[in-house]
């Protein structure tokens, strides 16, 4: 039992010091990572597509409040603001594997198409999602018979 203690132990402090010793990524690494992917540009794409959503929400808000509101929206500063998330997740190694990748063909390909299968995946989760809706009624309608 004591061998079995000493052992766990031992292999706990092991992965400990392995994850101790990860280098975590520089700032730099980070928003390059960031900046190739178009991150804060796909965050302002967002934001202005909100924004008409936003104003329903917000009918009393006059046009100059709109007009201020997309003068603030910075790609940038949310970049700044994500890059101490990546540092949590990742380790430098890492983000140098991700610069590599999506510095390539094959990565700026998958860049280039996100925008598109993140749209058109949305698309079918909102169908899948009225689909769940139509089978959970007639479940209960039909149990209710």
């Amino acid at each position: 039992m004591t061998f079995i203690r000493s052992a766990i132990f031992s292999t706990s402090m092991l992965m400990a010091s392995f994850t101790a010793f990860a280098e975590s990524p520089s700032n730099e690494s980070v928003k390059e990572l960031l900046q190739v992917t178009g991150a804060g540009d796909m965050a302002v794409q967002m934001m202005e597509q909100m924004i008409p959503s936003m104003k329903r929400m917000m009918p009393d808000a006059p046009e100059a409040f709109w007009v201020e509101f997309s003068k603030q929206v910075d790609g940038d500063e949310l970049e700044d603001m994500v890059i101490p998330v990546y540092q949590k997740h990742l380790t430098q190694e890492d983000v140098d594997a991700q610069l590599v990748f999506l510095k390539s063909d094959a990565g700026q390909k998958m860049i280039q198409a996100q925008p598109l299968i993140m749209q058109e995946s949305m698309m079918i989760g909102q169908q899948w999602g009225l689909q769940l809706i139509q089978r959970a009624q007639e479940t209960l309608k039909a149990s209710a018979e």
